[in-house]
């Protein structure tokens, strides 16, 4: 049952939840008419304590689409933040009006803080370096549509593997669907932690392996999840200078991959995908995005008691 639960993290949800989550994504996708009225009178808050611009909007949409009304801010300097309200003030304030609430955050723990003074449940839409559950959504969503299953595949992440809260999450999700293996591509510098190797890859007995290159591990792959490599993150420009060039995914190295590779990206890119990749048929880092519209509708609907 997930009606009135909040979700902070994906591991909030059991793999039949996720299931679940996803197959009524797939049945709003196929005949969204279906579901236009079934938020009818429900109200959405979105409460963007940092930019976003895909997140947000797609949250909006989703609602909309499902019949239902949005209320919010983009920007915490309009808000009572800056009179020094406290989070628990403004969660318990803005609960009494919404249905359900979306919360980004720069703060890591504010989601699960919010989560105990809510009356409604809490989306959590991102909280610094924490979770992003509604993007790993999306992301099995995505790789459910386009390659059938979330089992037996060969997942790639490329880039910033240290940091980035999408790689983690989605590590997270995949190791709990059975057959899957993992290559992990990165600079030295920016390797997966040692906590996910420990805690979330060898209790699963998870096949995985870490390359420094693309070029030597793309042609394994059945998902290629690319992400930013930034100069900022590396101790010395000459290391720098030496992989950047490494994590650009161009037509060359697409070359080499599988024709059913799909490449997947949270967004917004720079330049670690080259424009000159777009037109590949492979290249699903924009209906990732609309996905991502789909598994929020089936996520709001179920949280909401509407289906």
């Amino acid at each position: 049952m997930l009606q009135g639960r909040h979700l902070i993290q994906p591991d909030d949800l059991t793999v039949s939840e996720i299931d679940e989550i996803c197959s009524l994504a797939e049945q709003i996708i196929v005949d969204p008419s279906n579901y236009i009225d079934v938020c009818r009178g429900k109200i959405l808050a979105t409460l963007f304590f940092e930019p976003s611009t895909r997140t947000r909007l797609s949250f909006e949409a989703a609602m909309l689409r499902l019949g239902g009304a949005v209320e919010g801010f983009a920007d915490a300097s309009y808000t009572s933040s800056t009179k020094g309200e406290t989070l628990a003030d403004t969660i318990r304030v803005v609960s009494s009006y919404a249905d359900v609430i979306a919360m980004r955050t720069p703060k890591e723990g504010a989601a699960l803080l919010a989560s105990k003074y809510s009356a409604c449940p809490i989306i959590n839409a991102g909280d610094g370096g924490h979770y992003h559950p509604t993007q790993t959504l999306t992301d099995l969503l995505t790789i459910r549509q386009l390659l059938g299953s979330t089992e037996g595949k060969t997942i790639g992440f490329c880039g910033d593997l240290k940091f980035g809260r999408t790689v983690h999450s989605l590590t997270e999700a995949m190791v709990r669907y059975p057959n899957n293996k993992f290559v992990f591509i990165s600079p030295k510098e920016l390797t997966i932690p040692d906590y996910m190797i420990h805690n979330v890859l060898e209790p699963k007995n998870a096949q995985f392996v870490q390359a420094e290159n693309l070029d030597s591990v793309i042609g394994d792959l059945d998902i290629l999840y690319m992400t930013r490599v930034q100069k900022e993150r590396f101790f010395n420009e000459q290391d720098y200078i030496r992989l950047k060039d490494s994590y650009i995914l161009d037509k060359e190295k697409m070359k080499k991959a599988k024709k059913n590779m799909i490449v997947l990206h949270p967004l917004p890119r720079v330049n670690e995908i080259l424009p000159e990749v777009d037109d590949d048929p492979r290249a699903a880092y924009f209906k990732q995005v609309k996905y991502g519209m789909f598994a929020r509708m089936a996520l709001i609907a179920k949280l909401t008691g509407s289906l």
